[in-house]
């Protein structure tokens, strides 16, 4: 049985999360795989079950599901600076990124070496999530109850189109009624080298998990969220292009479930098609570039903030009006996770022992394994079809190594992930 290491150190943690911003790529589910991988397998800071339950909540939330899943993580080891550090971290990397490459974006256009390392990089991130889906699967589908869940959410969203937050809502609703009406069928025994329920983390720090603590979190983050744009109000006018973003990008962050590929098309239609902020060849380029760093895929965002500052200066030189755009949207997109962790973190953590809480959300669990291995089925297809309809044989074998090299020689993500870009641009040139 895999036993927790010590809680680590403040610093050691910071330094932990910096490097995880460099290497977060492929998406909500690479990202998880990744954090899994790191957390649990390798450095045992956190507990299977306690990694598990907190994947449950964020998958819940509105908003991208692996920040605040980071977020959860860094609240759990060092409390309030511990989930801003991690989550900062998580994001920062991804935005100086992006605004660097938006910036050549702009400048000089398409940006062929990036597409040529990104085509390197897909294979891994496919590998990655694979890996981990067969990880995950190991230690959560432990009764039939799980496997049918897992199977139903799989068909559901892969073949009949079902909403994410549909599957999650109808999985947890069946697990918290096979629960109560036959108890003990969705426990199971422990999967194999699963952490044990208690672990080094402490929960308590002292303090009672209340709704008026949750509602004064709520408070100070939305004070928070809301006072660039209207500082931008003040200073631009109300229907200057940063508060149109601050507002529509805010909106979106609190309204919609089920990750970046959920809200994506009704970002990137209101964007061209309602405010002109850029053009449906620009919103795809984006999404490319996106998807190229590391860090949450929603960050094109921050791309689309980018373009409509620079396309719509208001007065403003083009660079400092993209560069507030940029800032603008991924501040109001990312805030409200820090606030839906904070203020209900506390009280989720106090129903951890709950049978049919926890219970509802070991389905929950299952149903994420369907849901993993449709983005797994999708997004392997993608790598290895060509524009023709072909196959992509350099793909498909470098995805095949790295699926190797990670699960047969247990290689660490930072040279599988280095390797396979490396490859594709080699690849690329030649």
């Amino acid at each position: 049985m895999t036993q927790t290491k010590a809680c680590p150190g403040f610093r050691e943690a910071l330094g932990f999360w910096l490097r995880l911003g460099f290497i977060s790529f492929g998406g909500p589910a690479g990202q998880i795989a990744i954090m899994h991988e790191e957390l649990v397998e390798r450095r045992r800071w956190i507990g299977e079950e306690r990694f598990l339950h907190a994947l449950n909540f964020c998958m819940l939330l509105p908003g991208p599901e692996a920040t605040q899943l980071a977020t959860y993580c860094g609240w759990l080891m060092h409390r309030t600076w511990g989930g801003i550090a991690a989550g900062v971290l998580f994001v920062l990397p991804s935005a100086l990124l992006l605004w660097g490459l938006s910036l050549v974006y702009v400048l000089y256009g398409q940006l062929g070496w990036v597409a040529a390392v990104f085509a390197g990089l897909k294979p891994a991130v496919t590998a990655i999530v694979v890996s981990a889906l067969v990880r995950i699967g190991r230690r959560t589908l432990r009764t039939a109850w799980h496997w049918a869940l897992a199977a139903g959410a799989f068909v559901a969203i892969f073949f009949l189109r079902i909403p994410f937050p549909a599957i999650v809502a109808a999985a947890g609703l069946a697990g918290w009624l096979v629960s109560r009406r036959w108890p003990g069928k969705l426990s199971g025994d422990p999967g194999p080298g699963e952490a044990p329920r208690a672990n080094n983390l402490d929960t308590g720090s002292g303090r009672r998990a209340t709704f008026r603590s949750a509602a004064k979190v709520l408070t100070v983050c939305a004070v928070l969220w809301t006072a660039p744009v209207i500082a931008a109000g003040l200073c631009q006018g109300w229907r200057g292009t940063l508060v149109s973003e601050g507002t529509f990008f805010g909106k979106a962050a609190v309204v919609t479930f089920g990750g970046a590929y959920a809200v994506l098309p009704y970002v990137g239609q209101q964007a061209v098609d309602h405010h002109g902020w850029l053009t449906s060849a620009q919103m795809l380029d984006g999404l490319g570039l996106a998807e190229t760093t590391p860090g949450p895929l929603i960050m094109v965002v921050q791309f689309v903030g980018f373009l409509g500052g620079w396309n719509h200066p208001g007065g403003m030189s083009p660079l400092l009006a993209a560069t507030l755009g940029a800032a603008m949207a991924t501040w109001t997109t990312f805030v409200p996770c820090f606030a839906w962790i904070f203020a209900a973190a506390p009280l989720v953590e106090t129903m951890r022992g709950e049978r049919l809480w926890s219970d509802a959300l070991g389905a929950v669990t299952a149903a994420v394994v369907g849901v993993i291995l449709n983005l797994a089925v999708w997004f392997g297809w993608q790598v290895v079809r060509t524009g023709a309809g072909g196959v992509d044989w350099f793909a498909l074998v470098l995805m095949g190594a790295a699926f190797v090299a990670l699960q047969r020689f247990k290689s660490g993500l930072i040279p599988v992930l280095a390797g396979c870009a490396t490859a594709g641009w080699l690849h690329g040139i030649f």
